[in-house]
């Protein structure tokens, strides 16, 4: 591969064409179906869709086929296939579909609004996970330009995998005769410690929520008549909480949920914690001097990517502020979510949370846990020797420095289902959901420097795919 080539070819697709189409995919509020449940009838999933593949036939590769797949009540598909120059097949993956707009973005942005401000590209869906499509096609066009050869590639984009990807496995049976047996899978929808080398996913936590539901009255009462009497919801929901979580500490109290954590992790925690140090808190955007959970990188590494943590992100029954009168409340709703380590069981711990929060409810309080979601994490296979050195290579070439191995906090339920399915498939898992970049939140960002050099990445690991023989 000829370095300056490559990346001349692909910082000239992204100035004149990606980042172009991408300032368009984002004005388009193409909501998961999870957050629209009425994505069909406003039809901005098919404009998100139908602006992807004009983008992707303008830029075809010779003898690229594409099809848009749709079953009735199902998010689409978009399928890319380009013949290669080996019997091995390259599976690529990305998803076009959205988190909601969320509050808090700065005065001159927003989630539907793209603006590109000291070279990144404000907007939702840009970083995660707009841009893999676009990402991906280039870096096998790049290929093409020097004329190199490369294994059969297969791009798969989905719709879905903000809601948990509840149609991906019908799609991958529906598919899996055209899709064949991929030897290296590459996905571009994971996290990055920073902008200045290629990251590698090693690993992806697990999630299970739910909504937990409780009663007290069958309607709002006097506080003055109700409080010392009645318990309050707000009593019965911190004891809940409290079998769950140390309200010291944020550790999860639950011995279930836990697991043990590989000697090979342990040691490129070490690794990255000493590449990122304390920017690894700081980049967070904190309210004045809030301190971390753990007190060392390491500690904040293994925390993040192998332990289990609670969050409530959502709750119903609780008046705002200004519409509050002296009221005992006679129910609430609350989300829990609960992050699980990669190689955790995640239904068996959505059951394990159910019976926790249910059993002897305090003071005999209506208590019901309804599970929305349980995905089970990842832990990837050890790389092979030729994608660990392509890996190095590529981040030498196009980063000039070392590539780094890390864990993220986060789920993509498509990368264990694959594990389940290619077992003896080498993963390339890597992204720009870097620090600040904040998707799922306001001000999401793409950093566009980063975002060119990832992509030559990806093409020099391609190549060297086929060359690893």
């Amino acid at each position: 591969m000829q370095i300056q080539q490559c990346e001349s070819f692909i910082s000239h697709m992204w100035d004149h064409s990606i980042v172009p189409c991408l300032m368009d995919y984002i004005r388009i509020p193409n909501k998961s179906p999870l957050f629209d449940p009425e994505w069909q009838d406003h039809g901005h999933m098919d404009k998100a869709v139908k602006l992807i593949t004009e983008w992707c036939r303008q830029n075809a590769i010779e003898n690229m086929t594409m099809e848009v797949i749709r079953h009735e009540g199902r998010t689409p598909v978009i399928f890319i296939e380009v013949p290669g120059n080996s019997n091995d097949t390259i599976l690529l993956y990305g998803h076009l579909d959205k988190q909601p707009e969320m509050t808090g973005w700065d005065a001159d942005l927003g989630p539907w609004n793209p603006v590109i401000k000291n070279n990144k590209l404000y907007g939702r869906g840009g970083a995660d996970d707009g841009y893999a499509v676009f990402a991906s096609l280039t870096a096998i066009k790049s290929l093409y330009d020097q004329q190199l050869p490369h294994a059969r590639c297969v791009i798969l984009i989905e719709a879905s995998e903000e809601s948990g990807s509840p149609d991906l496995p019908y799609y991958m049976q529906t598919l899996e005769k055209r899709i064949g047996y991929p030897n290296l899978i590459i996905c571009l929808d994971s996290g990055c410690g920073n902008y200045d080398q290629l990251w590698m996913t090693t690993s992806l936590r697990g999630l299970c929520s739910g909504i937990l539901h409780i009663d007290v009255l069958k309607e709002g009462v006097h506080s003055g008549l109700a409080s010392g009497m009645v318990p309050s919801c707000s009593l019965v929901l911190r004891q809940l909480l409290d079998r769950i979580e140390d309200a010291n500490t944020g550790n999860i109290l639950l011995s279930d949920f836990h697991v043990d954590i590989p000697e090979t992790r342990l040691k490129q925690f070490h690794e990255a914690a000493n590449v990122l140090g304390e920017q690894l808190f700081l980049t967070f955007p904190r309210y004045k001097n809030i301190k971390a959970l753990a007190m060392t990188p390491k500690e904040q590494l293994m925390n993040r990517t192998w332990q289990p943590a609670l969050s409530v992100i959502g709750m119903d029954g609780v008046p705002a502020t200004q519409d509050a009168g002296n009221v005992t409340l006679p129910h609430i709703s609350v989300k829990l979510s609960m992050r699980l380590p990669p190689t955790l069981d995640a239904n068996h711990a959505a059951l394990q949370l159910k019976k926790c929060l249910e059993q002897n409810p305090p003071f005999d309080a209506s208590v019901r846990f309804d599970i929305a979601e349980a995905g089970s994490g990842w832990n990837a296979p050890i790389e092979e020797e030729w994608l660990h050195k392509a890996a190095q290579h590529a981040s030498e070439n196009f980063f000039g420095k070392n590539a780094m191995y890390m864990g993220e906090g986060c789920s993509i339920p498509f990368m264990g289902m694959l594990g389940k399915k290619y077992p003896d498939a080498q993963f390339m898992i890597t992204g720009l959901l870097g620090p600040e970049s904040n998707a799922h939140g306001p001000n999401e960002f793409l950093h566009i420097p980063a975002a060119k050099k990832l992509t030559c990445c990806v093409a020099q690991v391609i190549a060297e795919h086929y060359n690893k023989a």
